[in-house]
């Protein structure tokens, strides 16, 4: 019997595996809708989202929101949000290998049972973790790539940066960003 998405994230609320369940406030498992075209994947929840319970609900998700709306004409309730790791790293630090591990579990069902035609890798960890690779991100982005899963074969993955990244470094990034969002769009829609 296959579990569906609110049961898998029922089962990540009471997760212990790593060191960051002792910090958290709650998990941040994901939003949006389970069988969305398009999935946004980032790094680990920030102080916000750790409060709400949700995935981009600050400075970033508001960036985020912003460019999803004006390149690929889509709202946050019309894809699907998630992070690498579900819970928050002390003082917003780098998630740890063994963190990582602990939660790709948690993400590999999230796209298994979500299916999407598209993973937005927004910077680094998450675009090296779906990837495989030890490249980072300004040479990643700009190109689509074949999502290495048996469960999503069909899936295009399509790095970018953090909107975090943005709001630190502006303009040029900005630009870059908005091509791999119509990038997106343009997949999405074929």
């Amino acid at each position: 019997m296959s579990l569906t998405l609110a049961e898998v994230s029922a089962e990540a609320a009471e997760c212990t595996k790593c060191e960051l369940a002792r910090g958290r406030t709650q998990v941040v498992f994901g939003m949006g809708d389970p069988s969305a075209d398009l999935m946004f994947v980032g790094e680990g929840p920030g102080a916000e989202e750790d409060r709400q319970g949700l995935p981009f609900v600050g400075r970033s998700g508001k960036l985020l929101d912003r460019l999803m709306a004006e390149e690929i004409g889509l709202s946050r309730d019309q894809c699907y949000i998630a992070n690498v790791v579900k819970c928050r790293p002390p003082d917003n630090r780098d998630p740890k290998p063994e963190e990582v591990a602990a939660c790709r579990p948690w993400l590999e069902r999230q796209i298994q049972l979500i299916a999407p035609t598209v993973v937005v890798t927004l910077g680094n960890f998450s675009s090296k973790l779906l990837l495989d690779t030890k490249t980072g991100i300004t040479k990643l982005r700009g190109q689509n790539y074949p999502l290495n899963s048996p469960v999503s074969a069909d899936t295009v993955v399509i790095p970018t940066y953090h909107p975090a990244a943005i709001l630190r470094g502006g303009g040029l990034q900005e630009a870059q960003m908005r091509s791999d969002l119509v990038r997106v769009r343009m997949a999405i829609s074929r």
